[in-house]
């Protein structure tokens, strides 16, 4: 089942065309890597996904069970998501009001969602803990959290493992494996890590103020552009 479709589809930020000519497909099961070098605009696509940016051009089409906007997000992580006061719980169980619609009042279905999405991730026990006194890793284990009380069916993610030591990063993608695998997760993920992104994902987008390639990892790694950008690149 298709989930998302772009034919055609460009965005523009301040009147400047920043992406154009994408035409790709995520399908359930997938997990897709975007890639390329910066200001290549994958966060730009991202927010595109996520309607929070207009096409400039071409259509996006959103598969059935997304028209709700039934898409979990874990944006790129900043200061203010950093020094956020509120409980991990809180923060965790704020990733429902998009289900809740024009009755935005939490009930037992979602403290029970919460619970469960909590203890998938193995951050229960921080509950009642202050978000912003978490270590990094941890603190991206409750918005990863928060991402999936939105979704069961597609996760977006900006970057996730940007600050994050090695073991942390190595924890991170073993978790996303499992969310992918076991949960049946459909993940579209942003990556600087490209020698990561090859090892995790099955399929590949390859941006460069528009798309440079689109398809499997295998024949991504058959091109001159990803071996070039795997070994330089992904040598840094």
């Amino acid at each position: 089942m298709v989930l998302l479709q772009c034919r055609d589809l460009a965005f523009a930020y301040e009147g400047k065309t920043v992406l154009k000519a994408l035409n790709f497909t995520v399908a359930e099961g997938d997990y897709l890597c975007v890639v390329g070098e910066n200001g290549a605009g994958k966060s730009t696509l991202l927010k595109g996904l996520l309607r929070l940016l207009p096409p400039a051009a071409g259509t996006l089409n959103r598969g059935p069970g997304l028209q709700d906007g039934n898409i979990g997000y874990l944006p790129q992580k900043t200061r203010a998501q950093q020094d956020f006061p509120a409980s991990v719980y809180e923060v965790v169980r704020s990733g429902c009001l998009n289900k809740l619609g024009w009755h935005p009042f939490y009930g037992r279905a979602e403290d029970q969602r919460v619970r469960e999405k909590m203890a998938l991730l193995d951050i229960l026990p921080l509950k009642d803990r202050c978000f912003r006194n978490l270590s990094g890793g941890q603190q991206q284990r409750v918005l990863l959290a928060r991402a999936l009380c939105a979704t069961g069916k597609l996760l977006l993610l900006d970057e996730p493992v940007t600050g994050l030591d090695p073991l942390m990063t190595a924890q991170f993608y073993k978790l996303l494996r499992r969310l992918h695998e076991q949960e049946n997760l459909t993940i579209v993920a942003v990556s600087h890590d490209v020698r990561q992104a090859v090892r995790e994902a099955n399929k590949i987008l390859h941006l460069g103020q528009g798309q440079l390639f689109f398809g499997s990892t295998e024949a991504y790694l058959q091109t001159r552009l990803g071996q070039y950008f795997v070994e330089s690149v992904g040598a840094c």
